[in-house]
């Protein structure tokens, strides 16, 4: 999607008005403890995607879903008069990801790090097989005598 200055700027009041119904207008029990996260606008302003997380169980987010589709027709009509825009852009809620994949992340890099100090251990008081150093180097008698032959063939050319 390219980035339209004005969609951007729709999206960013959008945020704002529906976190404010959220905390202030929207009394559904079902409702959870919702962040809004993002919001993204199509370029013709026709379609707008609200992200949210909801912190706590399965059962909360579910509610929280349910809540929030109950209560789509209050809060877009409400964006409709608070945003001025001829044509009020349809809503659709999504749950964000990012906390999930976060605590993915998260436990990946702690799994690394375990498996780098186990190895570290392991690695205490160990030597090489053979030489520190397994690649070869031209010594300094093969390095003149290529340098002689390099300049032999440019004589006879």
């Amino acid at each position: 999607m390219t980035e339209n200055p004005r969609a951007r700027r729709l999206a960013d009041r959008i945020k704002v008005i529906v976190a404010q119904l959220l905390d202030t207008r929207i009394k559904d029990p079902r409702l959870g403890f919702v962040t809004v996260t993002d919001v993204r606008v199509t370029g013709d302003l026709q379609s707008a995607s609200i992200f949210y997380t909801v912190y706590g169980s399965d059962e909360d987010r579910a509610g929280t879903a349910a809540a929030l589709e109950s209560a789509k027709g209050v809060i877009r009509s409400e964006v409709g008069k608070q945003t001025g825009v001829r044509l009020t852009p349809t809503i659709d809620f999504h749950l964000d990801a990012v906390p999930e994949t976060a605590a993915h992340l998260t436990a990946a890099l702690d799994e690394a790090r375990r498996r780098d100090a186990e190895l570290a251990a392991l690695r205490e008081g160990k030597t090489f097989a053979g030489e520190q150093d397994p690649y070869r180097k031209p010594h300094e008698d093969d390095a003149q005598e290529a340098s002689a032959e390099g300049t032999e063939r440019e004589d006879e050319r």
